[in-house]
């Protein structure tokens, strides 16, 4: 085909046909999507602080229960240990007050006046003296309460008795003594108490 025949020849104009909505890119959806205004971004900024503040508050607050919970733990199993130490002859101080008992009602029985029952009696009050020596060395206090006021934490009436010039609710007598042990009782004291004179009974005249 000749030049003239080219220049001839009408030319037809490509027009590139718009791609289905299916076959656009990533990038193209992009570019028709309008930016997001800076009103928005503000707004969802605060949200997003709004939401990191309130987490941060309820990580504080556990942290603060945890090391509440922990303190408290710590001070539980610190008391459970003191305890432990001052207890720990708390079974054995009760055996050890049944062998005392017995030593003092041998003494009380040693009545005669002989030599062999001077003899014990001497042995018994000395042994005696030494248990109360043990005993004090390990805060084992000994409850002796006559002429005290009756406490019902750490006596036990076992009679209640009218006595000339004793104050009512007072300790006339003590037939058994009592102890502690770092201030929990170990035994109570088996006492007498002394009570007020019984009124006589009113007499209606009339009836």
């Amino acid at each position: 085909m000749s030049t003239e025949q080219e220049k001839a020849k009408p030319r037809t104009k490509t027009v590139e046909r718009e791609k289905p909505l299916a076959e656009r890119s990533s990038e193209e959806e992009l570019t028709l999507t309008e930016p997001p205004s800076q009103e928005a971004l503000i707004a969802e900024l605060q949200q997003e602080l709004v939401a990191a503040e309130q987490k941060a508050q309820e990580n504080w607050d556990k942290a603060v229960r945890t090391l509440a919970e922990m303190e408290n733990l710590k001070k539980r199993t610190q008391k459970d240990v003191e305890d432990a130490h001052k207890y720990a002859l708390n079974s054995f101080a009760k055996e050890l007050l049944t062998v005392l008992d017995s030593l003092v009602l041998g003494l009380q029985a040693a009545t005669g006046e002989s030599e062999e029952v001077k003899k014990f009696r001497e042995g018994s009050e000395l042994t005696i003296k030494q248990f109360e020596s043990v005993f004090s060395k390990f805060n084992v206090i000994t409850l002796d309460p006559k002429g005290q006021p009756f406490n019902a934490e750490q006596h036990q009436a076992v009679l209640m008795q009218e006595v000339e010039g004793a104050t009512p609710n007072t300790v006339v007598n003590v037939f058994q003594k009592g102890y502690m042990l770092n201030g929990r009782l170990l035994r109570p004291a088996m006492v007498v108490v002394a009570k007020g004179p019984e009124k006589p009974p009113i007499i209606d005249e009339k009836a």
